[in-house]
């Protein structure tokens, strides 16, 4: 066999005068030498003398996963990966979290709890559990080629600035912890402030300040200095944090990026949107969002706060059904329901004209037969056109007799609740959302111009399975996912209407659990979901499988 080899082409030499020669072997020698990029690019006008903090090293990894951030939590550490499209994802069994431990010289190594990808932001989230006694969190363990991630500085969840994006005004919107702020109200923003740069811990005085516009329940708008919004892709690397005047600035990962569209003329995409954060609640969504979705809901934002079941799966699965439209968004911070709204309310203001704010136990009922896109048409028509907000009363459902979860669903198993009706929610535009964007107990203030308007009870309600069996009822044990609402064990605001009356702070059943809660029997839901969804050949419901 003959080999055929091109042959090489022939170069000209280049004669290079002796004086360029001398100044490139001195550039050369600088840089070698141990003059920093930094320090040359000060020699030259028009480059900015900031520089970026670097992303974190890795070792013996591709340079196209690093890890952006880590962040301790009370019960876990989770380590935020950023990936391209193109390359695979890891799995959990694809992973090991890394300790150095105070008492011994050899590494220990965890399998994580959990590792999930957030599509909407295109990173993935590795949980570690916490060792203790203290163990230090070094990296992470790719296997079987066992190269590691250095898992680079871990930020404290108690003081925090977590998530940023740029408003349609151009003013930022900061979500940040560790201001003990009171839940519903404003506080005074003259005595905060906002602060850019690359680290606002270690470099303070390569920062930017601004003014504070706003600031109410961890949720802080300010004016965005007019550097960054000029040259957006040279402060991509950039972070904002928030200050108390006269004290230092919050730990930050949160870069403010333009997430949001401008202000779009003409009719939204949608006409009825509902969020919603949950915490390990996928048996129940499937029966929550085909029913809605049959009614009229038309749009889902999911927020996924630190489920640990199967709730991905459940989404995929959903999400394949041609009729139902839904992203679920892996949403970490815990205690964070009402900045978790505000964020989905600013989500949902560029495609839904209203949107309801709701948890998966709660169903609108719409006693007339009307569905939600009838309701909001007619709405519409009234004269009065500065209502933006719809607040629809909450019947409270006890456990029915039931003991064990309803294998049918919750709509057909459990049909007794309490006479009078308790709070309400709402469903809101959200283009009329005051800018600070407080909402309490899932609503909204509203700007000065527009008004709310009370649904009248015999054409829609909110059924509330508030008190289903105990073992679906004690998951609230564990966590709250509202910031201003105490977990069961904390042993305050015991008369609060956000606990089970009698129920104390122990998860210990009381021996009358499944007959409580139960003074009129009602079926009105009950009814129509079994003249909606019945399979006419099985008498099953298409979620039943799911609950079995």
């Amino acid at each position: 066999m003959q080999h055929h080899r091109k042959k090489r082409a022939v170069l000209p030499v280049i004669q290079i005068p002796r004086k360029s020669l001398f100044l490139c072997t001195l550039l050369l020698v600088c840089f070698v030498g141990g003059f920093t990029f930094s320090s040359i690019r000060l020699l030259f006008r028009g480059f900015h003398p900031w520089r970026p903090e670097a992303t974190t090293t890795i070792t013996r990894v591709k340079p196209n996963i690093p890890v952006t951030e880590t962040v301790e939590f009370p019960d876990e550490i989770i380590v935020f990966l950023k990936y391209p499209s193109s390359t695979p994802l890891f799995t959990k069994h694809d992973i090991y979290c890394i300790y150095l431990t105070p008492n011994s010289s050899q590494q220990l190594k965890q399998s994580p709890e959990l590792v999930e990808n957030d599509e909407l932001l295109g990173q993935q989230l590795v949980r570690c559990p916490l060792i203790k006694p203290r163990g230090v969190l070094t990296s992470l363990s790719v296997e079987p080629s066992g190269y590691t991630l250095s898992v680079g500085p871990i930020r404290r969840w108690y003081s925090l600035a977590y998530e940023a994006m740029i408003d349609r005004d151009n003013t930022t919107i900061v979500f940040v912890k560790g201001f003990k702020l009171r839940g519903g109200k404003q506080s005074d923003p003259s005595k905060f402030k906002c602060v850019y740069g690359w680290d606002v811990k270690k470099h303070p005085k390569f920062m930017l300040q601004s003014d504070v516009v706003s600031v109410a329940q961890e949720v802080v708008r300010c004016n965005t200095p007019t550097s960054i919004l000029n040259s957006p892709e040279r402060y991509q690397s950039i972070k904002v944090s928030v200050r108390m005047v006269g004290k230092e600035p919050v730990e930050s990962i949160a870069s403010p990026k333009r997430r949001l569209r401008l202000n779009l003329p003409g009719q939204k995409q949608h006409q009825m949107c509902v969020c919603t954060m949950l915490r390990n609640q996928a048996s129940f969504l499937k029966e929550w969002i085909m029913y809605h979705t049959k009614i009229g809901v038309q749009r889902w934002f999911i927020y996924d706060n630190n489920s640990l079941d199967d709730i991905e799966d459940v989404v995929k699965v959903l999400s394949m059904d041609g009729n139902i439209n839904l992203t679920r968004h892996v949403w970490p911070w815990i205690k964070t329901q009402e900045a978790g709204f505000a964020h989905c309310a600013l989500r949902a203001r560029d495609v839904c004209e209203w949107v309801g704010f709701m948890d998966v136990d709660e169903f609108f009922h719409l006693p007339t037969g009307l569905s939600l896109l009838d309701i909001l048409r007619n709405q519409s028509k009234s004269p009065n056109n500065n209502v933006a907000e719809l607040r629809v009363s909450c019947h409270t459902f006890g456990p029915s007799g039931l003991i064990h979860v309803p294998t049918q669903g919750v709509t057909m198993g459990y049909n007794c609740r309490m006479i009078a009706p308790e709070r309400h929610k709402s469903i809101v535009k959200p283009e009329a959302l005051n800018s600070t964007l407080i909402n309490v107990v899932h609503h909204f203030h509203l700007k000065s111009e527009f008004r709310h308007a009370n649904m009248d009870r015999n054409v829609m309600v909110i059924n509330h399975y508030k008190y289903q069996v105990w073992d679906v009822f004690k998951e609230k044990f564990y966590r709250r996912v509202a910031t201003y609402v105490s977990d069961w064990q904390q042993d305050r605001n015991v008369g609060s209407k956000d606990r089970a009356p009698g129920l104390g702070t122990r998860a210990v059943e009381p021996p009358d659990w499944s007959s409580r809660f139960c003074e009129v029997i009602d079926t009105g839901l009950k009814d129509r979901v079994a003249e909606m969804f019945t399979n006419p050949s099985t008498g099953k419901l298409p979620w039943q499988k799911s609950l079995t």
